[in-house]
């Protein structure tokens, strides 16, 4: 190697690690530019073998060489490492520099690289890497053992991670060859470090084979769970199962003698002991039934540490954490329970699993399980007070998610909940003799134990109210009781308060009589309006009141009498909040209640005084992205329910909008999902265009070509411009986005291509006929030639040839002549029909009328006719040699369009009566509703629309609907009047030849409707 090359990447590295950002900033840079030259990455293992080196960079050093391995080790990557230079560097990677590394960091640093490389490469480019890394275990030197398990242990995990079918078979090949030298390993290293704690020996020996064990550990973990395919079928995984609740035992007698000396070790003990638990765990989740001789032991162990004195004075919290997960996964596992209405089950193990079940959660067993988690693990502790009274906000935050893995009180509710499940009949009564316990002995707001006592069994109470559905009436519990309690202002009372808002909020869905819903909305918003509530119990409340109007049997009526106090409370509220999160939390109740109650919030001051703070939360929330994206829901919701934008945030709107819109900002990617949805509200509000909204215009087209991630809503958007201000859009920015839009037809799916070619109908409905009556045609011109090519291969599914075909007939019934100059232009770049547009119009008529049925929509299929209509006056000679299949076809729409009215005669019923209110097809909730007028009725009223709040959107979409074809033009009299035309063009003798070319039943058929 050249020396001069290796000095430069050294003092390059060395620069690197400078604290002087003038000297860093270029050697960083230089690196970067380097990573894809020949050779560096062998330079930088040179110099991370080198112990002479300074820590630091050598350090920096293996973290380059690991990023490059991200980057560059794939065969197909961008500037890869060449297999020469890979060879060179997997040989280096295992010598004695290596293998001795004295500095930890870069040693486990150093292991993860390895263990990356061997992900790509082992076994087949890397055979020797496991033997190398066994040998090395044997080797006398302390050091070396413990570096080569370290290595061992990252390898391993890498190759468990990998999930395809030949990558797990050669996991498990490689298990059977390792298993039982690890397994002595640890036996051995484990021995040692317990007789080294029982011995009192020096720290230093304790930590050299307590490390080692806790790192075999790891590595049987991950064999066990990952190696075999049933755990239970290998000797070595059973001898190894046995003792896991032994050697956690005993190492938790270690642990306390630790603890007692006070010396390093106690966590490295602890780390060892949970190792423990998480076998246990690896195996019930992913080999049950290999698990089933360990549910008696592992049962009687957590039973032991977790529900008895003597055991609990042993234990710590993430251990009792382990352990209830362990008795939540036994209690959960489908395959320890018998299947409902057998006797039998088909797998022998299961049977021995539910008998060993019960064995030991006998009927005594599981009431004091469920009296213990009630009334010691549910308990509030000091430490919790302690942070309700500093950090309120902090404390009232639900943990959500799995958290039951990682904290102890959700994990204390979860395994309740499952054990309540499992045993509803014999716990229930026994949860409703505690309750009834309570009501016989108030409690005096000075009695903290006993207040606490009570906030535990009403949070079991809650937990469990399904189950409780029979045994507990609510009714009368929150009448004479709950409500009662929300008014006890004492402090220590503000425990039961809190708990009393979370129960209303469990139970009003579960069993709360309907007349009981307004009792419940004064209860919640008494803590909400008070001055002086502590903020925990606000909080509580605000959630309980979102829970009920989050609820199947909410009605708006009931609520109504409360719907401006409840949003003036949580503006209140949320104005108090000094968290990002709870803000965050709070706006989200906010933005449910204006969901829900619609037209309602703007009533009253709560809407005005929320529009008007929320520009201060805004600069308020300029680092958290989230609670940014939760202030764009709030206004979004907002404004629809209010149904305008206030003219005093307006600009701010429109500015936050264009930033979170804007593809080089940095929020871009936290925001742009909301701030498409307050776009959108903003245009439906819009009474009319203005600058600054069309300006906004610009941001759509950068959006569509980034990725097709948001092409729904962008097209929603390109919608309410092409009503608000079609023009002024297709002008520029709609052009550009419909450009963009045909140039990307051709990758998307049809959901995609359905939703651009109904923008494209759009776009040829909204330009005003007065003024430049083709603008949208011109804009979707490219799109167009697109459809007739589609057509004519007539590969594509029903519901796009039916779009295609519609907006081919709406641009015929707009302008036949630009509907032949869309043929010829299509003619043009279709060499196998010679360019001759007369055989393209030829075969698409043929395809239009042989498939036609397709169209099943009534709507588009009506307006397909009148397409056909429109053109049998178009003196063509091709359309009239397909005179008998159009006149078949305009035969058969009829026959479904008509109907026959009391007086007898025929009517086309899809023609609005004089003077009447046309259904706009638009109308109904949700993201279907907005796709346009171009959809004809498709969707109909959607239950939701009665109670929609009017904008000016839905009337510009009214009056689309109402000039839409197939409700504006009566097919009959259409039909009736083309047919009159074609005869005096073509004069009666050849009309009369081209009637007696189509088939008798069709014209006995169209004459029931027009006299021939």
């Amino acid at each position: 190697m050249d020396p001069n090359i290796y000095a430069l990447v050294l003092d390059t590295l060395n620069r690197a690690t400078s604290q002087d950002t003038e000297i860093l900033k270029p050697a960083e840079k230089k690196l970067e530019e380097w990573e894809i030259e020949p050779g560096f990455y062998s330079v930088l293992l040179n110099v991370l073998s080198n112990h002479s080196v300074d820590v630091n960079v050598r350090w920096l050093a293996v973290m380059c060489f690991k990023n490059g391995v991200d980057r560059y080790w794939r065969r197909n990557a961008p500037h890869a490492i060449t297999d020469e230079e890979k060879m060179k560097l997997r040989n280096g990677l295992l010598t004695s520099s290596i293998l001795s590394e004295p500095v930890a960091q870069i040693a486990t640093q150093e292991a993860v690289l390895i263990a990356k490389i061997a992900r790509f490469d082992c076994p087949t480019n890397w055979p020797n890497l496991v033997p190398d890394l066994i040998g090395a275990l044997k080797a006398p030197q302390p050091l070396v053992q413990h570096r080569s398990l370290l290595i061992f242990h990252h390898v391993v995990k890498a190759l468990a991670s990998k999930r395809l079918i030949g990558d797990r078979r050669t996991f498990q090949e490689l298990t059977n060859s390792v298993y039982g030298f690890i397994l002595n390993l640890w036996h051995e290293n484990t021995e040692i470090f317990l007789r080294h704690i029982q011995e009192g020996a020096a720290t230093e020996l304790i930590t050299e084979h307590l490390e080692k064990a806790l790192l075999c550990l790891r590595v049987l973990r991950k064999l066990t769970v990952f190696g075999f395919r049933r755990a239970h079928e290998s000797q070595d995984a059973i001898a190894f199962l046995n003792v896991v609740f032994d050697r956690a035992k005993t190492s938790l007698e270690c642990r306390k003698l630790l603890k007692g000396r006070g010396i390093y070790p106690l966590e490295l003990c602890e780390k060892f002991i949970i190792h423990l638990t998480k076998v246990a765990l690896g195996v019930l989740c992913f080999h049950p039934f290999s698990y089933v001789p360990l549910i008696r032991p592992s049962l009687e162990f957590a039973l032991y540490y977790c529900f008895t004195e003597q055991g609990m004075s042993l234990i710590y919290e993430r251990f009792t954490i382990q352990c209830l997960n362990i008795v939540k996964g036994i209690l959960q596992c489908l395959e320890f329970k018998l299947p409902k209405g057998m006797d039998q089950p088909k797998e022998p193990l299961t049977l021995q699993a539910h008998q060993v079940k019960c064995e030991v959660l006998t009927e005594s067993t599981v009431c004091h399980m469920c009296r213990h988690l009630v009334t010691r693990y549910f308990l509030l502790s000091s430490d919790d007070l302690a942070l309700w009274d500093a950090e309120p906000e902090s404390f009232a935050t639900d943990e959500a998610g799995e958290s039951w893995k990682y904290s102890l009180r959700p994990c204390t509710e979860a395994v309740f909940m499952e054990l309540f499940h499992e045993y509803r009949s014999l716990l229930a009564p026994e949860l409703v003799r505690l309750l009834v316990s309570l009501q016989e002995t108030p409690v005096s707001p000075d009695d903290l134990p006993n207040i606490l006592k009570k906030d535990a069994i009403y949070n079991a109470v809650g937990l469990a109210a399904f189950d409780l559905y029979d045994d507990v009436d609510f009714d009368e519990w929150f009448t004479n009781v709950l409500s009662r309690e929300l008014k006890i202002k004492d402090n220590n009372y503000r425990i039961i308060r809190r708990r009393v808002c979370q129960l209303i909020g469990q139970w009003c869905g579960v069993r709360a009589s309907q007349s009981l819903r307004p009792a419940m909305y004064e209860a919640l918003l008494e803590p909400l309006t008070r001055p002086d509530e502590d903020p925990a119990v606000k909080l509580a409340a605000a959630e309980a009141l979102r829970s009920t109007i989050d609820d199947f049997n909410f009605k708006v009526e009931q609520f109504a009498p409360y719907a401006h106090h409840a949003l003036a409370a949580l503006y209140e509220l949320l104005v108090e909040s000094e968290e990002c999160d709870t803000k965050m939390h709070v706006l989200h109740v906010i933005s449910y209640v204006m969901e829900r109650c619609g037209a309602l919030v703007s009533r009253g001051g709560g809407a005005s005084a929320l529009f008007a703070y929320l520009p201060q939360l805004w600069q308020h929330a300029a680092s958290h992205h989230m609670l940014r994206a939760a202030a764009l829901a709030a206004v979004v919701h907002l404004v629809k329910a209010v149904g305008e934008c206030a003219e005093s945030i307006r600009g701010w709107v429109l500015c936050v909008v264009g930033e979170a819109t804007r593809a080089g900002e940095p929020a871009h990617v936290y925001l742009l999902e909301d701030a498409l949805e307050l776009w959108l509200a903003v245009l439906e509000a819009a009474r009319a265009p203005d600058p600054a909204l069309l300006d906004l215009a610009a941001n759509l087209y950068p959006i569509l070509e980034q990725s097709t991630e948001h092409l729904r809503i962008v097209v929603y958007i390109m919608q309410a411009y092409a009503l608000l201000c079609p023009e002024e859009f297709f002008s520029c920015e709609g052009a550009k986005c419909m450009a963009l839009l045909d140039d990307m037809l051709s990758d998307m799916r049809t959901e995609g291509v359905i939703t651009v070619l109904k923008m494209a109908e759009i776009c040829i409905s909204v330009t005003y006929p007065e003024r430049n009556p083709f603008l949208g045609v011109e804009v979707i011109w490219p799109i167009l030639k697109r459809v007739i090519h589609c057509l004519l291969e007539g590969d594509d599914l029903p519901m796009v040839f039916s779009v295609q075909l519609c907006l081919l007939s709406r641009v015929i019934l707009l302008s036949s002549e630009l509907f032949y100059k869309a043929i010829q232009d299509a003619a043009k770049n279709l060499p196998e029909y010679e360019s001759d547009p007369v055989k393209v119009l030829n075969k698409l008529l043929h395809v239009w009328t042989e498939k036609m049925n397709f169209v099943t929509q009534v709507e588009r299929w009506k307006v397909v006719g009148l397409g056909l209509a429109a053109l049998l006056t178009t003196q063509n000679a091709t359309v009239l040699q397909r005179f008998p299949a159009i006149l078949l076809n305009l035969t058969e729409v009829l026959n479904d369009v008509m109907k026959l009215e009391d007086g007898g005669t025929y009517v086309d019923g899809l023609v609005a009566p004089p003077g009447s209110r046309p259904a706009s097809p638009l109308e109904g909730r949700g993201a279907a509703a907005r796709w346009g007028a171009a959809e004809g009725a498709e969707g109909g009223e959607g239950a939701g629309a009665a109670a929609a709040r009017s904008t000016p959107h839905e009337a510009r979409r009214r009056r689309l609907a109402a000039a839409h074809p197939a409700h504006a033009l009566d097919l009959r009299a259409v039909t009736h009047h083309q047919l009159q035309t074609l005869k005096n063009q073509v004069g009666a003798e050849t009309f009369e030849r081209l009637l007696q070319s189509s088939d008798k039943d069709t014209l006995q058929q169209l004459r029931e409707y027009i006299p021939l």
